[in-house]
């Protein structure tokens, strides 16, 4: 068995722009003769490997503790993909998936700088699958996330944004991206990590 670690280390993480970068604070040290180690930390929901539920752009949307688990935990297949993801490049995906493992198309992780174009997004969320996951921080355009945000979110797609899939091939691979159950909230940190 091969587990691959695919999530972001959160303090070094790059953010999105205008967001607030994540930040720790030692609360207690033992190196200052406290009894133990204490960590606090803040961040934005959206910051590192994280999950957008549809909350995150839509007044009625499912917040993250709304969404049912298996969304996060099962088979998925990871693509690969440099540039713009064409409504035909969306079909092909798809495709691939299907042929490799039907269930695990259910779950498309997309390697590489990839942007989910409108009509890719379209064909995505026309075929109701559960999960769709990218490595740059947001699964569109990033100067202007909103349009394709809105037709996955609104399709009940989940997006895993900001992976990350250097060290993975092609093909099936088990996901577990469960994100903290934060109630009521449009988005969660995750330890994404994918076994083979």
């Amino acid at each position: 068995m091969e587990i691959f670690d695919i999530s972001q280390e959160v303090f070094s993480c790059r953010v999105y722009p205008g967001d607030p970068a994540p930040e720790r604070e030692m609360l207690c040290s033992t190196e200052k003769g406290d009894l133990f180690n204490l960590t606090a930390f803040s961040m934005c929901a959206h910051s590192g490997t994280h999950v957008d539920a549809p909350f995150h752009f839509l007044k009625d949307g499912r917040t993250i503790d709304e969404i049912r688990l298996e969304t996060f935990v099962g088979k998925a297949y990871v693509a690969e993909h440099d540039g713009t993801v064409s409504g035909g490049d969306a079909a092909d995906i798809l495709k691939k998936a299907k042929r490799a493992e039907p269930e695990a198309a259910k779950r498309i992780l997309i390697k590489g700088a990839a942007v989910v174009s409108p009509e890719a997004a379209g064909v995505f969320a026309s075929n109701r699958i559960l999960l769709l996951g990218n490595e740059s921080m947001s699964v569109g355009p990033e100067d202007e996330p909103m349009e394709v945000h809105l037709i996955l979110l609104q399709a009940g797609v989940v997006l895993l944004e900001g992976i990350r899939l250097e060290k993975v091939r092609e093909g099936v691979y088990f996901l577990n991206a469960a994100p903290l159950n934060l109630a009521g909230a449009d988005g969660s940190p995750c330890r994404a990590v994918l076994i083979r």
